[in-house]
């Protein structure tokens, strides 16, 4: 919640002083706590226009107990001093405002030193997950609408509010009027809300409540919406499909007219942001999205009924809508100049969220970096950024944004858990593991840290850790498929394959993903065919034992037998492919963005004009590119693009990116004919401003360039030093595109390997028979290399890594490819003929 504008002035030392006034008012009994009985008397003074029954109390007292438990003191004295300050600092409550209310004296703020107003409480540190959940303190249960209702006589009021305080997100209520539409709306919810318990459509918790709720982080990526009662992270309680709900909605629209005829324009835009706002905390966002949306209407240019529908909007599952709702906001605020710049960092904030549901990482990224420097103290932002750079590959970049967080906010468990991952995806495992196991000690049912624990223990070939890890996870959220066939590899790791089978199906039983029906049936193949330990290496599950063996050993059978080292680059490639999801999109869609798409030129540090975008620009472009896909699976496609095609073209750490080269590097491996692939990177380089006016020709300069960019990015051994020489390249004389083909298809120097990568994509359906690769035992998919004296076969991926049964030692293994069974039988039959002709010959 918003500070008002007299928080934004005062000290840090009046707010303290503030926050001491006002628990000695309630400490009544002197022992430095303030026991249930003193809390209740302080929510209970501070929302003095508020009826609160005792069950109501209860569960307010039970959420601020559990949440501060920390700061609760021992033989019963209740919640200390500084537990009630970190309640305020937490946002749970105005402090200027419950300071008005109960009429203290007032402090002098002179000799303090100024503290930063935020947009949110979070800017200052992020609240702990039962806070942002349930129950406020002095605000989410304790008034019916959001932070800052000030509840004395209109007078006093007016004579508190500063212009400052009018233009807060978090801004209280202006006008009388607006206090008996809320009256009304409190006696509508009630009525609804006691049916509809009465009839069992929704649960007594009123639909905040999640019997699982602290065992959730925000995730490695979060998706909430920072603040109570505009956190998406549970469903709305209400069942909108009974005769109730629609009677309700009849009576709020009487409300609503009532609204509209209100006296001024500004009186209106009062009463439907006061509806909107009790609307959202009882979680009625769509109703509260109708009241935003008016209040929209008649105030086009304030922040708040923008900030507050793109909440609304996202708590409904509506995140390209709430992100729209958010960049008016934001344009808003940043129109609004120093007056909304409170809001700011919260705006950031929720628009990176937003993004990140769409799977915009990278676009997420810039604007909780703008949220960390518009407020450097906002642990959350800080937290936030890390994850979604660890989310895009950049792991030492999120190393750093999570330790910053965590200066911050020491007891911030989901940013101890990302450290640890981003610690393990660099390699420092044991720093990781104490970052893991700090989560843990913070939140002992924190589910993420628990996984990747158990996912750290594997890697380290810890099986036996690292199945109590995933059955850990899974004795706190059962349906964790991924938990389970974890599980199951573990359990496989110790050997233990009747276990190991169990926890497959469960894992199928709980997603009936293809892949696990798969390896359910390769174990059982497995277990059917266990040959007799031999020499050499063995998984200790079955699989044939082998050896792996130098490339010069493998010699080839003619010409069309793929070299081992090109299909083994090949394979990398089309991995690639199919994690960027690049293989199913249109090559002649680059085609349109370039003839579509508007990029100023600007001028690298040499000079050189070039088309550039921001990384975030250029994703949007891949969003239109991939958009059949779902924000997950973009999210890990751009992961892969960041991480091996935009670290070679934006070597400086820039964050431009050259989208005339981009769209050549990408081109080759996107669908469509391998000629028209060539023909679009020749025209992608064409494209850029040092092509134009070239007559359909490009500086060879450029041309060796871009090969070498190529190579780097998908074949990147010597990319190194080729990419060293780079800069010294100035041949001005220029290349057709036929001589362009030339310098492309060259197998040493160019990406002649282009065609081993299209005959794999060919050959993605192509099944061998009965034919299993000697090896790994799976059934053979794509080319089958048969070694020519021993019979024995491989798979595509065991020839590429030189892999052969221990059984069979030679000093060399000569290998055929067989794109399909048919070619097979046409040289097994040309085979039997040579052989019938030389025994006639013979006789």
């Amino acid at each position: 919640m918003a500070l008002s504008a007299s928080a934004a002035s005062a000290g840090r030392g009046s707010r303290a002083e503030k926050v001491r006034r006002i628990f000695e008012r309630f400490d009544t009994n002197g022992d430095g706590g303030l026991d249930r009985n003193e809390m209740a008397a302080l929510v209970v003074a501070v929302n003095p226009r508020v009826k609160f029954s005792e069950d109501q109390i209860s569960a307010i007292l039970d959420e601020v107990f559990r949440t501060y438990a920390e700061f609760i003191l021992p033989d019963g004295r209740g919640l200390s001093l500084p537990g009630l300050l970190r309640t305020y600092d937490d946002g749970a409550g105005d402090v200027d405002r419950d300071f008005l209310a109960l009429s203290l004296p007032a402090v002098d703020s002179d000799a303090s030193s100024p503290e930063i107003a935020a947009g949110d409480a979070t800017a200052h540190s992020s609240p702990p997950p039962g806070a942002a959940a349930a129950a406020s303190l002095l605000d989410d249960h304790a008034k019916p609408l959001g932070a800052g209702a000030a509840r004395p006589s209109v007078s006093s009021r007016a004579a508190a509010a500063a212009p400052a305080w009018a233009t807060s997100p978090n801004h209280g209520i202006a006008f009388d009027s607006s206090w008996g539409l809320l009256d009304d709306l409190e006696i509508l919810v009630k009525r609804l809300r006691s049916k509809q318990l009465r009839k069992g459509s929704i649960d007594g918790s009123g639909g905040a409540g999640n019997s699982n709720f602290d065992s959730f982080s925000e995730a490695g990526w979060s998706r909430e919406i920072s603040g109570a009662a505009d956190s998406a992270s549970t469903a709305a309680p209400w069942d909108e499909t009974s005769r109730d709900y629609l009677t309700f909605v009849k009576e709020l629209a009487v409300l609503r007219t009532r609204a509209d005829a209100s006296r001024s324009r500004e009186e209106a835009f009062d009463n439907h942001m006061v509806i909107g706002r009790a609307l959202s905390e009882h979680r009625l966002f769509r109703d509260a999205l109708a009241s935003f949306r008016r209040a929209c209407e008649l105030q086009p240019t304030d922040v708040r009924p923008h900030f507050r529908a793109g909440n609304c909007l996202y708590a409904l599952g509506r995140h390209a809508e709430a992100k729209e709702e958010y960049l008016l906001a934001l344009e808003a605020a940043e129109a609004g100049g120093s007056q909304s710049a409170d809001i700011l960092p919260q705006i950031h904030v929720n628009l990176g969220i937003a993004m990140e549901a769409e799977g915009m990482v990278l676009g997420a990224c810039e604007h909780y970096r703008e949220a960390a420097i518009l407020c450097p103290s906002h642990a959350r932002a800080l937290k936030l950024l890390g994850s979604a750079l660890y989310g895009v590959g950049e792991y030492r970049a999120a190393e750093k944004a999570l330790e910053e967080a965590i200066f911050l906010k020491e007891d911030y468990a989901d940013a101890h858990c990302d450290l640890g991952s981003a610690l393990h995806a660099v390699g420092e495992d044991d720093r990781a593991i104490q970052e893991f196991q700090t989560a843990i000690d913070l939140k002992p049912g924190h589910v993420d840290a628990l996984y990747n624990l158990g996912g750290l223990n594997m890697d380290a070939g810890r099986f036996v850790r690292a199945a109590e890890m995933y059955t850990r996870v899974l004795s706190i959220r059962p349906n964790h498929w991924r938990a389970q066939l974890n599980k199951a590899v573990a359990l496989l790791g110790q050997g233990e394959s009747e276990e190991a089978k169990k926890a497959l199906k469960e894992a199928f039983k709980m997603t009936q993903r293809v892949e696990v029906y798969d390896a359910i049936s390769h174990l059982k193949t497995l277990q059917k065919k266990k040959p007799k330990p031999s020499k050499g290496k063995d998984d200790g599950q079955g699989e044939q034992a082998y050896v792996v063996v130098e490339a010069s050993k493998f010699k080839r059978v003619g010409r069309k037998t793929t070299l081992r080292q090109d299909l083994a680059n090949a394979l990398d490639i089309r991995a690639f492919e199919r994690t960027t999801k690049l293989g199913h999109c249109d090559v002649e869609l680059l085609r349109k963005e370039m003839n579509e798409t508007d990029v100023p030129v600007s001028y690298s540090g040499t000079g050189i004009p070039e088309k550039s975008i921001r990384k975030a620009a250029l994703e949007v472009i891949l969003r239109r590119l991939l958009s059949f896909l779902k924000p997950d699976t973009f999210q890990g496609a751009i992961k892969a693009i960041n991480e091996r095609i935009l670290s070679v073209l934006d070597a400086p750490g820039s964050g431009r990116v050259d989208l005339g080269m981009f769209f050549a590097i990408i081109a080759p491996i996107c669908s469509g004919p391998v000629d028209r692939r060539k023909r679009i990177v020749f025209d992608a380089l064409l494209w850029r401003p040092a092509s134009e006016g070239s007559n359909g020709q490009i500086r060879r300069s450029d041309a060796l360039t871009y090969i070498k960019l190529l190579r780097a990015v998908y074949i990147p051994t010597h990319g190194a030093s080729d990419m060293l020489e780079m800069h010294g390249e100035s041949d001005p004389t220029m290349v057709s595109y036929t001589e362009f083909l030339e310098m492309f298809n060259d197998p040493d120097w160019g990406f002649g390997i282009l065609s081993t990568l299209v005959k794999l994509e060919e050959s993605d359906h192509i099944r061998h028979g009965g034919h299993t690769c000697s090896i790994c035992r799976y059934p053979i998919i794509g080319s089958r290399f048969k070694e020519t004296k021993h019979s024995f076969s491989l798979c595509n991926r065991c020839y590429s890594e030189g892999k052969v049964p221990s059984a069979f030692k030679l000093e060399e293994y000569r290998f055929k490819e067989y794109g399909n069974e048919s070619e097979a039988l046409i040289d097994k039959c040309m085979c039997f003929n040579l052989h019938s002709k030389k025994l006639e010959t013979d006789a």
